[in-house]
């Protein structure tokens, strides 16, 4: 274990080396994932580390529930991420519809993806076609 502890801290041991308190960064969070990590790594763990464990796991769901959700989005408006994110352009996707226009009708909702396009488009996102639609 990381924490510079002997083969099995006591409860006591594990509060002082890395004290728990409530999470309000992204750096609190990867320092107390860190020891999470450390801790599931040197398995089986004593009831100690476990108790312990729970306590950091239990700061981490609650910072994570202070956290904005990040919506999931499926379809067109994925793939108007997508273009963003690899900086495509609508011509750069013509391989795949055929014509700029379908294209350009597509990302303005004018035209439906068809099974066709899914499956083309997720081999050149390298994605899962699964990923073009809505999670139920």
């Amino acid at each position: 274990m990381t924490l510079g502890l002997n083969k099995d801290p006591t409860y006591i041991e594990l509060l002082q080396a890395f004290p728990p308190r409530p999470i309000k960064t992204d750096e609190d969070l990867f320092a107390t994932q860190k020891v999470i990590d450390s801790l599931i790594d040197s398995a089986p763990l004593t009831s100690d580390e476990q108790d312990y464990l729970n306590i950091l796991g239990t700061l981490v769901y609650e910072y994570e529930q202070t956290q904005e959700l990040v919506p999931d989005i499926y379809g067109i408006d994925l793939l108007k991420v997508l273009i963003e994110e690899n900086g495509l352009l609508q011509k750069d996707l013509v391989p795949i519809f055929k014509t700029e226009s379908i294209v350009s009708d597509i990302l303005k909702k004018r035209r439906k993806l068809t099974t066709r396009h899914i499956g083309e488009l997720a081999k050149f996102f390298h994605i899962s076609p699964a990923a073009f639609f809505p999670i139920s």
